[in-house]
């Protein structure tokens, strides 16, 4: 009776996650359509102000941040801050704004945050320094190509567009476990994006780059009202959509940086990540355990070779893996361009298996590590430090260090 019942539960999540399969499909073969449409439409040049909070020397800091000054784009202003002068990646910043004289380049340190996200700080800082009304937010740890600008603020020729996002590929640094962590943004992030656009339209936004009108962040007060939230970029988007100005989902893809050399940095990192969606968005992130094939799959195959039914549980088990190769060809390459979903889709299904696990452990503790500290979340995505009161802030407003 007990393993007629795991068969059961192994067939049901393999119905579920065939489903899910081809909802990512579906929304795949949408996100295409609307990519040629984008790529073809006419260029559109307003000025942008690129801000970049950047915090210590990230591997490949140089190469990233250097991706930003090579691009093909008439008139943007880069921005950077951090806590310190002396931060390294300001110092990055500074040489690569020597080595590129033509691009117009401002450098500031904000002091010591006040609020959980230091990020959203060093935001809050810039962002009335900027000179024009596109405003651009991207991460230290993203690689762009020199026609990134052009791409993503063709969306904005549209006024009532606020906002724009980007599907990101993972790219991995070296190591296995780096491998597979970048499968998970690569293919696992962007089939959950696509479907969610599909369904509902972009009710949130990416991270890594997000694109926003100066008047929606002036109609938000700033960037203050996320000061104690990890999830800063899915409220934010959150927040522009509920305005009543559409936020779209880029056809363009960037890469994000992986470098996570060891199981447990890599680990940590990805339950932080699906815990933070767990407190953001509960019953999203709860429905996701019915999404994975692989558990069921190897459920069902160890239930089947158990009860005396091998043919069953063999065909189980080979039915998800084919659903996560196919889902890696079709989300990761076909969507976010990452030729290792395609050369190396039959990895997926051990990252597939292992998500389920980080799922599992996204609901085993409310803390998470950030930048080794650490902070426990709340409902909506609050975060609180931990054993720790909130710094003092050296100065009131940024400095300006460099031109």
């Amino acid at each position: 009776m007990f393993l007629r019942a795991l068969l059961a539960i192994a067939i049901f999540g393999t119905l579920t996650s065939t489903a899910y399969l081809v909802l990512v499909l579906a929304g795949a073969w949408r996100f295409a359509r609307r990519r040629s449409q984008l790529r073809s439409a006419s260029a559109y040049f307003p000025p942008v102000s690129v801000l970049k909070p950047v915090h210590g020397l990230e591997p490949s800091l140089e190469e990233n941040l250097e991706s930003f000054f090579r691009q093909d784009f008439p008139d943007f202003e880069l921005i950077f801050c951090a806590r310190q002068a002396s931060d390294p990646g300001l110092q990055m910043a500074q040489r690569l704004s020597l080595k590129y004289p033509e691009v117009k380049v401002r450098i500031f340190a904000c002091g010591e945050p006040p609020w959980t996200n230091a990020k959203l700080f060093s935001l809050e800082k810039i962002w009335k320094e900027a000179a024009h009304e596109l405003l651009v937010i991207s991460d230290s740890d993203v690689r762009v190509s020199p026609d990134y600008l052009r791409e993503i603020i063709k969306p904005f020729a549209n006024p009532k567009v606020g906002m724009t996002t980007c599907i990101y590929r993972g790219l991995p640094a070296g190591g296995f476990w780096t491998e597979l962590e970048a499968f998970g943004y690569s293919v696992e992030m962007t089939s959950g994006v696509v479907v969610a656009n599909m369904l509902e339209g972009m009710k949130f936004a990416l991270g890594p780059t997000m694109v926003v009108r100066r008047e929606c962040v002036e109609a938000l007060g700033g960037f203050g009202f996320m000061a104690d939230y990890c999830a800063d970029d899915y409220i934010l988007g959150n927040r522009v959509a509920e305005s009543g100005r559409e936020v779209v989902l880029s056809h363009h893809v960037i890469d994000h940086m992986v470098f996570h050399h060891s199981f447990l940095a890599s680990m940590r990192h990805q339950v932080r990540w699906m815990r933070s969606t767990r407190f953001s968005r509960p019953k999203g992130h709860l429905g996701t355990v019915l999404t994975y094939a692989m558990p069921f799959g190897a459920l069902g195959w160890i239930a089947g070779l158990a009860s005396g039914h091998a043919a069953l549980g063999w065909g189980l088990l080979a039915a998800a893996f084919l659903n996560r190769v196919i889902q890696s060809v079709a989300a990761g390459y076909y969507v976010a361009g990452n030729r290792k979903a395609l050369t190396h889709a039959f990895l997926y299904p051990i990252r597939d298996l292992l998500g389920a696990f980080l799922w599992v452990g996204s609901y085993l503790s409310s803390n998470v590590d950030w930048r080794g500290e650490e902070y426990r979340l709340f409902t909506d995505g609050l975060m609180l430090r931990q054993g720790k009161p909130a710094p003092v802030p050296k100065q009131e407003e940024a400095v300006v260090i460099g031109k």
